[in-house]
């Protein structure tokens, strides 16, 4: 594996899916159709790209030696010694001081100090935070939202109570059941046996994750999906009584299908990879798909 593979295998491009969420708060507020909020959109998204993989970098650099005893992980490009260390930090460094300085040109001052505190927050999380039993949920999903919150911003439309609360639920949601996964999902040992928690737990990269239960996860899991459904409900039912169509409220069906799909799925064991899923569950895709299509008819009709 050359460097420069090897250098993008570390900053995880699979996981910039990510910070498609900068494209939400312009797209329910119909402003998508505009092409220089378009094009604010996509710069924005590959601002936070680059912010991203330095954090992943560090995040790697910091983490090296209990990833070297990790049966998965031991196969990152840091890890593996693919890419050597110093590298990493410079490059990680780089990354992240120069996503938001960047971000200047753009004219947007709220961007830059949304993509400022998410960088701050990442590195927070990747050297105290995620030691630290729910303050490291918190955290993930907060990158989540601040996410979101760049996309508004930079276009410079407002931000609904009913859109940070979603998205909110929604990032706790994903973030929980990737714990979970971890914590309970099977998975191969170097000698072949064992589950996910016994992996886990005998290579704790993670030591946060020697703080949960899967009860309590799946509890928390339980009650953010129950809270997002209702709160999603709420605001396609305001929209579809005013002036909009009824497609805000046929949106309902393929938004709890996803809720459910999402936590199938999760209980199955799968949601340590959040982007996976995304990438391969049809019938996943099929209902994301009938949700983004019957909320984009009720913006863009």
């Amino acid at each position: 594996m050359g460097l420069p593979l090897a250098l993008l295998r570390a900053c995880r491009p699979r996981q910039w899916l990510k910070n498609l969420l900068v494209f939400a708060a312009p797209a329910t507020a119909g402003a998508l159709t505009d092409p220089r909020s378009l094009l604010l959109c996509v710069a924005t998204f590959v601002l936070f790209c680059v912010a991203a993989g330095g954090t992943y970098l560090l995040n790697d650099v910091r983490d090296v030696d209990g990833d070297r005893r990790h049966p998965r992980k031991r196969h990152r490009p840091v890890a593996s010694g693919a890419l050597p260390v110093p590298v990493a930090v410079v490059a990680g460094a780089l990354f992240v001081t120069a996503a938001p300085l960047a971000s200047l040109a753009l004219g947007s001052p709220g961007l830059s100090v949304v993509l400022g505190v998410y960088v701050v927050l990442t590195l927070t999380y990747t050297r105290y935070l995620k030691d630290m039993v729910v303050v490291d949920l918190v955290a993930v999903a907060g990158c989540h939202v601040l996410r979101a919150m760049a996309g508004g911003y930079v276009v410079g439309v407002p931000l609904t109570s009913w859109f940070v609360i979603v998205v909110s639920l929604a990032a706790l949601l994903v973030v929980v059941g990737k714990r979970e996964a971890e914590l309970r999902g099977p998975t191969e040992e170097p000698d072949g046996s064992g589950d996910q928690e016994s992996a886990d737990r005998a290579h704790p990269t993670r030591s946060a994750l020697l703080g949960y239960t899967t009860g309590y996860l799946a509890q928390m899991r339980t009650i953010a999906s129950g809270a997002m459904i209702v709160t999603y409900c709420l605001w396609a039912l305001e929209q579809a009584a005013g002036p909009q169509s009824p497609f805000h409220a046929a949106s309902i069906v393929p938004f709890i299908m996803f809720v459910l799909r999402y936590n199938l799925l999760v209980d199955r064991g799968a949601g340590e990879e959040p982007e996976e899923i995304a990438l391969r569950d049809r019938p996943l895709q099929f209902v994301l798909v009938a949700l983004v299509l019957l909320v984009g008819l009720g913006i863009y009709l």
